[in-house]
């Protein structure tokens, strides 16, 4: 990812998009805080060099890892995050959720009024670097992964919510039916995309876009 991206920002390959799913693992961001990772055992622990705390990342969870160029995009990091938001709400919507962003909390939520009123689960997570004007790392959508994995941290650091998934909410766990609904709103909102091979070694499950 950081060798693409070094490339794209020098003009020398074009964006991609990554779409895969991780092992169990926790990654911590740059703003993690040691007393957050509740389960220090439970699951490998990768310092990245993404904005952000911890999170987790599993099977059933859809990764996208985007390489694109802010320069092309208006060289506004603040749209760009807002314009990833926008993308995966209207990705939730034709999957049957009302997806929502908050002031303060960077990703995206679903109200659960089947929970209590005012009560509200995390549905996506986002975690950005920007280095050249190119951005690296990119989101997750909780597709159907053990929701009980996020038992061993604080989840981006927010207590006081819980986090759902697709198959949480009794709409999908098929994550090519997924991701064919992300294309589309990508593509809607960020421009036409085109197939690309998968990076050496990567599982067949991995799926590559720029």
């Amino acid at each position: 990812m950081q060798a693409r991206a070094r490339a794209i920002a020098a003009g020398d390959a074009p964006e991609l998009i990554w779409l895969l799913e991780h092992p169990p693992v926790y990654t911590a961001g740059t703003s993690a805080s040691a007393d957050e990772l509740l389960e220090p055992g439970r699951f490998p622990v990768i310092a990245t060099g993404r904005g952000g705390r911890y999170t987790y990342h599993g099977p059933g969870q859809r990764i996208v890892y985007v390489m694109l160029d802010l320069k092309r995009r208006g060289a506004d990091v603040r749209a760009f995050v807002s314009g990833l938001e926008d993308w995966l709400i209207g990705a939730l919507a034709e999957l049957g959720a009302k997806g929502e962003v908050r002031p303060g909390r960077v990703g995206v939520w679903v109200q659960r009024p089947d929970k209590g009123h005012g009560v509200e689960d995390k549905i996506a997570a986002i975690g950005l670097r920007v280095t050249k004007w190119v951005s690296l790392h990119g989101l997750s959508l909780n597709v159907a992964p053990d929701l009980s994995h996020y038992a061993g941290i604080v989840p981006c650091g927010i207590s006081e919510h819980g986090v759902t998934s697709l198959a949480d909410l009794g709409l999908t766990d098929n994550i090519e039916v997924v991701d064919n609904v992300l294309r589309v709103h990508f593509e809607r909102r960020f421009g036409e995309t085109r197939d690309a091979m998968a990076p050496l070694g990567a599982d067949p499950r991995t799926h590559a876009m720029p």
